[in-house]
């Protein structure tokens, strides 16, 4: 058996899914763009990734700076659908990419335009238990240490902070 199958030692059956805690990326943006009022009534928005730290028990490293960022569309259901693809480099110089999808929506009418205060107009602080930020991620890396991450599905929850994301990702077994 090679050891990426066991790489985790415990598996989910149907009817009990299992998580593992791999790792955590603490990503660094404060340049964004948009696209307000599209004809469709949404907006596209665009985060710049200006750099991060990934660290975990599965994988450290960094984000590379200017290596991509997140297009967010604005829907006009006060929900964020996140489409962001930027580049990590394992402490061992691996480079890997991901491609992490997900929505950022308030649990209140006014989560959003809150947000949107606190993160470009200095606005408060906008406590965790009032948004759901979520996402799946895909990877792209060569064959080698960290190619079990193109062999398993991930999940990840968000906090948001005024100059970035922190995401915990999760495997599931």
């Amino acid at each position: 058996m090679d050891a990426a199958a066991t790489l985790f030692a415990e598996a989910s059956a149907p009817d009990a899914p299992k998580l593992e805690f791999v790792f955590e990326i603490a990503l660094k943006f404060t340049r964004h763009d948009t696209i307000a009022h599209m004809p469709s009534g949404a907006g596209r928005g665009f985060v710049y990734v200006d750099g991060g730290v990934v660290s975990g028990p599965r994988l450290n490293g960094t984000v590379m700076p200017l290596s991509g960022g997140d297009w967010a569309l604005f829907r006009p259901d006060a929900v964020l659908a996140t489409d962001a693809r930027y580049m990590l480099q394992a402490d061992d110089g691996t480079k890997i990419l991901l491609h992490n999808r997900g929505y950022l929506w308030g649990r209140q009418e006014d989560t959003i335009r809150r947000m949107q205060d606190w993160m470009f107009r200095d606005g408060p602080a906008v406590p965790f238990e009032e948004f759901y930020l979520r996402c799946s991620p895909s990877f792209e890396t060569e064959a080698g240490p960290h190619d079990w991450l193109m062999r398993h599905i991930f999940v990840g929850i968000g906090t948001r902070q005024r100059d970035g994301n922190t995401i915990r990702y999760y495997a599931l077994l």
